[in-house]
């Protein structure tokens, strides 16, 4: 059994029933830690429809807020999710915003892990969550 996530009538995504059960999990926390709707629908008949306006706008605001995060095992935890909805935002033909946001746009650092890695890995970071996104699309069923 599957179930299939689309926009309009192109199926984006294909997974199991219990990928797809830890997938809409993973949404509900994010959606509540980042205070946006994601623009991904109810699962109706094995079916959810994506907004593709409101899911760039959700997929936007996780990446400015993973790439962030100093604490790593904050990374650790959101980095598959980041990376999961990275290779959907690409077979929907969105365009990421991969600039950095900047923490002062947002009232400063929060959950800063101590003591904090001396230096900017941030770069390495976004061109490695690139490199996983590519991986990880060849074992996503669309």
């Amino acid at each position: 059994m599957s179930q299939y996530y689309d926009i309009g009538d192109e199926t984006v995504w294909n997974p199991s029933n219990g990928a797809s059960r830890l997938f809409m999990s993973q949404v509900s926390v994010y959606q509540t830690e980042l205070g946006l709707r994601s623009g991904i629908g109810p699962m109706q008949a094995d079916e959810c429809q994506i907004d593709p306006v409101v899911f760039k706008e959700f997929v936007d605001a996780l990446l400015a807020w993973h790439r962030r995060t100093t604490h790593d095992v904050m990374a650790a935890l959101s980095e598959g999710f980041v990376v999961t909805m990275l290779v959907l935002a690409e077979r929907a033909g969105i365009e990421v915003n991969w600039q950095s946001a900047g923490s002062a746009e947002d009232g400063g650092l929060k959950d800063v892990q101590v003591p904090a890695a001396p230096g900017s890995a941030e770069a390495a970071r976004m061109a490695a969550l690139q490199h996983k996104a590519r991986e990880l699309g060849r074992f996503m069923a669309a």
